[in-house]
């Protein structure tokens, strides 16, 4: 068996999604600190959940190949 070399551009490709998605969060910190406590905490929650979502389908093409739903 040969390596693929979809593992390693998949991990190259999450560790940018996920710099990108920091910096973007981190830009908006001047704005949500104006913000009350529990909106805060809320959009924090929220966005530190929200970046797991393309992980899924990059995960699957890194180990199929494919990026969509399997057929069958």
């Amino acid at each position: 068996m040969t390596p693929s070399w979809r593992k390693p551009v998949g991990a190259f490709v999450i560790i940018a999604l996920i710099l990108i998605w920091c910096v973007a969060v981190a830009s908006l910190s001047r704005i949500v600190g104006q913000w009350p406590a529990l909106v805060q905490m809320v959009f924090y929650v929220f966005t530190g959940i929200v970046w797991i979502l393309p992980l899924k389908p990059l995960l699957r093409w890194m180990e199929t190949g494919r990026w969509g739903l399997p057929r069958g």
